[in-house]
């Protein structure tokens, strides 16, 4: 009988999405949690003690861990740092499951595809809404062209009360709110069910009134990225995408995603209800087809697959998968680069208050 090989990994940063990736790791067989790193002195020890990861080395440098003899590293580190980390692990011969959102500026992530062209080693974005079984149904009856010419988009998602903490509502460690928090899955669910069509003009509006108020948040004094942002973004082959996004709000929802085609339309649902629910960060509610059947106006409810996935695992399962089996990365950066584009456009032309064009090599 054939043994596996054991895949040997490395977690930079120990917060508490690093805790999602340990778990996950912990539950493989022949998966090897070999170190962590973080920049806090005595952070990367509390993590192994606490998550019992007893043949773990600790790093405060996220370069000493990668000079070890690793397969793969997960970087959970503040946004900030992702470009940095990610390019310095490939460099290192390291494949890399990046948290979302893949960096803070377009350039950051161009270099990071560019070095994991050039290096040859994987990367692949945290997008784990990808393992809803839902989502396939959606992006295979949009790339059946059961709906025509698609020429109109709608997505995004609204919280009534969503607004985290911490690193999260920082400019200088995030580089954006809402849109790096929770658009960027409005984005992915998108433009995945298009074939990632590249984006060429942005125009957008962005706030942080409910951010900056006391009332709403805790930490106003220092909130200073959007929690609300809306745009419409000019993507190839003459599709208009209508990108809407809020960590906070008086309203209950900001709709539904649609697709809009010559021959049909497509209406999803996110799941969840209560002040945190209504983003694609979760599962698909509900799926209805819009179209004519035989001159009548006809509506057809798509049956919604119920599953207990656990959508955080499978999407490090999948990363193992890749390295063992030697395929290319399960959410590529080269795809993930073009929903960077959008957000990087909704801010500059938030900033500039007039339509910007996105530039790409």
């Amino acid at each position: 009988m054939t043994v596996s090989k054991t895949i040997r990994v490395g977690i930079i940063g120990s917060g508490g999405i690093a805790r999602a990736h340990a778990a996950a790791y912990k539950t493989m067989d022949h998966v090897e949690i070999a170190a962590v790193a973080d920049v806090v002195p005595g952070k990367a020890q509390q993590f192994i003690d606490r998550d019992e990861l007893k043949d773990a080395q600790p790093f405060e440098d996220h370069r000493e861990l990668l000079a070890l003899d690793l397969d793969g590293v997960s970087i959970c580190t503040p946004n900030k740092a992702h470009h940095r980390t990610a390019v310095d692990a490939l460099e290192a011969g390291k494949h890399v499951l990046l948290e979302k959102p893949m960096s803070v500026t377009l350039d950051e992530a161009i270099d990071m595809v560019q070095t994991s062209k050039r290096t040859g080693s994987m990367l692949s974005i945290g997008f784990q809404p990808r393992y809803d079984p839902n989502m396939d149904i959606v992006r295979n009856i949009v790339q059946s062209g059961r709906l025509g010419s698609v020429y109109y988009v709608e997505t995004g998602g609204g919280r009534r009360r969503g607004m985290p903490g911490g690193t999260f509502i920082s400019k200088e460690l995030a580089g954006a709110g809402a849109m790096a928090d929770i658009g960027c899955y409005s984005l992915d669910m998108a433009l995945n069910a298009l074939g990632y069509p590249k984006p060429l003009t942005v125009s957008a509006y962005t706030s942080n009134l409910f951010g900056t108020n006391p009332r709403y948040h805790r930490e106003a004094e220092r909130f200073d990225v959007e929690d609300f942002g809306v745009a419409l973004v000019r993507l190839e082959g003459g599709i208009a995408l209508n990108f809407k996004i809020s960590w906070a709000m008086h309203m209950d929802t900001l709709g539904a995603t649609m697709f809009l085609g010559s021959e049909g339309g497509l209406k999803v649902t996110p799941a969840g209800v209560g002040p945190w629910s209504g983003v694609w960060d979760g599962k698909v509610g509900s799926i209805t087809l819009f179209h004519d059947l035989l001159g009548h106006h006809t509506e057809s409810p798509i049956p919604v697959k119920e599953h207990s996935i656990n959508l955080f695992h499978e999407k490090v399962r999948d990363f193992v998968a890749a390295i063992r089996e030697g395929r290319g990365a399960p959410i590529p950066g080269e795809q993930i680069l073009y929903n960077q584009a959008i957000i990087d456009g909704v801010l500059r032309s938030s900033e500039l208050k007039r339509e910007v064009e996105i530039a790409l090599p």
